[in-house]
């Protein structure tokens, strides 16, 4: 039988009150107060606590605090990575960074997504779709990424979109809802 992380990591209704999701969440919510107490990004301190809170995170790359997620741990980082402050990344699903990305201040990242039907959203239960970016791409401050959206490799993200459909490799976008610019060759 499926936990309700698994369930929601695979697409599935989970319920949100499940106390081992309270749980992670709550201990999520403990590491974040931490890191976003912190003032010295390269102490060992920020170090180990954002090794817990995002143990995916390579080591080459940084997030600024302050940060928001939901568990941290469906958060993976590739390598030179750099995260600006005020990010929020809820990750129900998986949410996937390629190598040598930037990600802007204010970037919000959304995995779950709850029921449509009104009756069902008074109950505790939300899916979630996975999120994945690129290698080399750059995603410009205040930009919103919706839950299932892939955006390819060395694509730039024009500050304040809002990405709502997939972004193929080598292709700029921008707006609400984002639209192609133009192509990077």
């Amino acid at each position: 039988m499926l936990t309700e992380i698994q369930k929601m990591r695979s697409g599935l209704l989970a319920d949100t009150s499940d106390p081992d999701l309270r749980a992670r969440l709550d201990r999520a919510k403990q590491l974040i107060n931490q890191l976003n107490s912190q003032t010295y990004l390269h102490s060992s301190d920020y170090r180990d606590i954002i090794k817990q809170l995002v143990p995916h995170l390579s080591d080459s790359s940084s997030i600024t605090p302050p940060f928001y997620c939901d568990y941290g741990d469906g958060i993976i980082v590739g390598e030179h990575c750099f995260i600006n402050f005020n990010c929020t990344f809820l990750d129900g699903a998986l949410i996937t960074i390629g190598s040598h990305t930037l990600i802007g201040p204010n970037v919000q990242i959304y995995t779950p997504h709850h029921p449509m039907n009104y009756l069902e959203r008074r109950q505790t239960k939300e899916t979630a779709s996975p999120v994945t970016i690129g290698d080399d791409c750059w995603i410009g401050g205040g930009s919103i990424i919706l839950p299932g959206v892939t955006i390819g490799d060395r694509c730039i993200i024009g500050a304040g979109s809002i990405v709502t459909k997939d972004v193929p490799s080598d292709t700029t976008v921008a707006g609400n809802p984002a639209k192609v610019i133009s192509k990077i060759v």
